[in-house]
């Protein structure tokens, strides 16, 4: 017997996991023909997907099905870095120990630690701040890779980009709109330099052909060349850049 619509139909459910009761969001879609269940990449709730005539009890009996597979997903996921005194964060590809410098005033600052070969960010302020400052920081230094990247890939093309957008997206690193504006997510200079390079070529290449038939792709790998190595560790490696802050 199918649920009645008037019947409640809670926003989520828990799962138990060895001693752990997990919450799993549920999410109603009039589309889906089957139940789904996923771990969203950049952190959060596992969300169950409930088709349109799904019920609670069905619901609860799927997520009983996945809970093997969940557990084993949740030990893989990586434990979330705050932007704290001592936290250890990629820059531009290199491991960054985050250090608050004592001074009231001033900018971030890159520096060897004397002695050492570890990279450390100084970061001003009190405490408290310390987490904002260093994001604001991060997004000065992630607006400024992007603009030279995309003046330089647009110039190869005779192209113009409409302006740039910084946003924390998570489901993809960029976009361009159909009036040639591009928007990136700010996590890129957390990765290497190359892979900030192909993302910003990717967009670019949208100035001229806004697909991603067999054209764009030749002419986004004419802009980068590593395209097809900075896409494979965008898949495997790009979704640890969401759990730093």
């Amino acid at each position: 017997m199918w649920r009645r619509r008037s019947e409640p139909f809670p926003d989520s459910i828990a799962l138990r996991i060895g001693e752990v009761e997990q919450p799993v969001r549920l999410v109603r879609n009039t589309k889906a023909h089957r139940y789904i269940l996923r771990l969203p990449a950049s952190g959060g709730d596992p969300v169950l997907t409930v088709p349109r005539r799904g019920t609670l009890d069905e619901a609860r009996r799927f997520a009983e099905g996945q809970a093997t597979w969940l557990a084993a997903r949740l030990r893989e996921r990586p434990a979330p870095v705050p932007f704290v005194e001592g936290g250890v964060i990629p820059l531009r590809g290199e491991m960054h120990v985050i250090v608050a410098s004592g001074s009231i005033r001033g900018l971030v600052a890159q520096r060897m630690a004397p002695g050492t070969d570890q990279h450390q960010l100084l970061v001003p302020g009190a405490p408290a701040h310390l987490g904002r400052r260093l994001t604001d920081w991060l997004k000065q230094e992630a607006r400024r890779d992007l603009e030279e990247a995309v003046e330089r890939h647009a110039r190869i093309l005779g192209a113009r980009a409409a302006g740039i957008t910084l946003r924390d997206t998570r489901s993809r690193w960029g976009s361009c709109s159909a009036t040639g504006r591009l928007s990136f997510s700010w996590r890129l200079v957390l990765a290497p330099p190359s892979i900030l390079d192909y993302v910003a070529a990717h967009e670019v290449a949208h100035l001229r052909e806004m697909n991603h038939g067999a054209q764009f792709w030749a002419l986004c790998r004419e802009l980068a060349p590593q395209t097809d190595v900075a896409r494979d560790w965008l898949r495997r490696e790009g979704m640890r850049l969401h759990f730093y802050g």
